[in-house]
């Protein structure tokens, strides 16, 4: 029987059952329905061995359409998967840095790993898009006070955004002439010692950003637009309130499948564009949220079938790119 294994995030694993509003669980439902032999672990269970990737590993199974995980595990060699699917939360810290370098000791010809390890250590989410710099905003990455004070006053109104944090955790809005001006950029910058993205403020994020969908090097017609709350600038909580309906329009789809294409030589197959404006703020890879979900209930479709099709697809050897 073909083994896979995902690696999902610690709260994941203690709050273990079908959540619809998480991805890796519908990942492991969708494996488990295409009746392979599906395991979980977190990267607090990598180890190396001998020179060998491994892990202590959690079956899973199904029951009453629910999913579930045997409390006992079993060690593996991380090669004994066919598909392996990298997909802890931020923080990037020293441990989930340190959990990419025991995939440096699994062969890729007997295991493929989605998205592979050392692709998502080589490419910061906020810096990297600069790859794609014609389909960003203007932005420099950078702890100098000066610096972000010159960018702020050419553009008056920016974003500070910290580069490993996700779910938008410490991202403020400056406008020039704010009285917290040096108060924010020393917390963002940790006293100048830490870069950080810069971006110059979009208006339109008021009226929020679309989740763009990118699966295998191509986009997904379906997307959804996440809203602000009241009481911030940006989309922070996921709650169908603030999760609408989107149309991805032909120019961005031209765009977007110019970043999905690289993203794939690259060794990312899994990601999720922050789009306002035909503008992609951030490129999410680490454990990017599809809305599978909130899609499949506007669309009426099931965004699911899209996702298993290639999860369980024959085994191809990913182009993997250094940095």
């Amino acid at each position: 029987m073909r083994k896979m294994l995902v690696v999902i995030d610690r709260i994941e694993l203690k709050y273990f059952e079908f959540n619809q509003l998480v991805t890796n669980f519908w990942m492991v439902k969708g494996l488990l329905d295409n009746g392979i032999e599906t395991y979980i672990t977190t990267i607090d269970n990598l180890s190396l061995k001998q020179g060998k990737g491994c892990a202590k590993c959690f079956k899973t199974y199904q029951k009453d359409d629910d999913i579930f995980y045997e409390k006992q595990f079993t060690d593996f060699v991380l090669e004994d998967f066919e598909k392996i699917f990298f997909r802890p939360d931020p923080p990037v810290d020293s441990d989930y840095i340190n959990a990419t370098y025991i995939f440096d000791f699994v062969d890729r010809e007997k295991a493929q790993i989605i998205n592979d390890a050392k692709a998502i250590r080589d490419f910061n989410e906020k810096l990297h898009v600069n790859l794609f710099r014609e389909f960003m905003p203007e932005n420099i990455v950078t702890a100098s006070k000066e610096e972000i004070e010159e960018f702020l006053n050419i553009h008056n109104e920016i974003i500070l955004k910290p580069l490993n944090n996700c779910f938008g955790s410490g991202v403020m809005y400056l406008k020039n002439g704010d009285k917290n001006t040096l108060s924010i950029i020393k917390t963002l910058t940790n006293n100048f010692k830490s870069i950080c993205m810069v971006q110059k403020y979009i208006p339109q994020v008021q009226y929020g950003d679309k989740r763009v969908i990118i699966l295998n090097g191509e986009v997904l017609d379906e997307c959804v637009l996440k809203i602000p709350t009241k009481d911030d600038f940006k989309f922070n909580t996921h709650s169908d309130e603030y999760i609408k309906k989107a149309v991805l329009t032909e120019s961005e789809k031209e765009k977007f499948t110019v970043v999905a294409q690289g993203l794939k030589k690259l060794g990312i197959t899994m990601a999720g564009l922050d789009v306002v404006d035909e503008k992609i703020l951030e490129i999410n890879v680490t454990s990017p949220c599809f809305f599978i979900k909130e899609i499949n209930e506007r669309f009426s479709t099931h965004l699911e079938e899209k996702l298993n099709e290639f999860m369980i697809e024959t085994h191809t050897k990913l182009n993997s790119v250094i940095l």
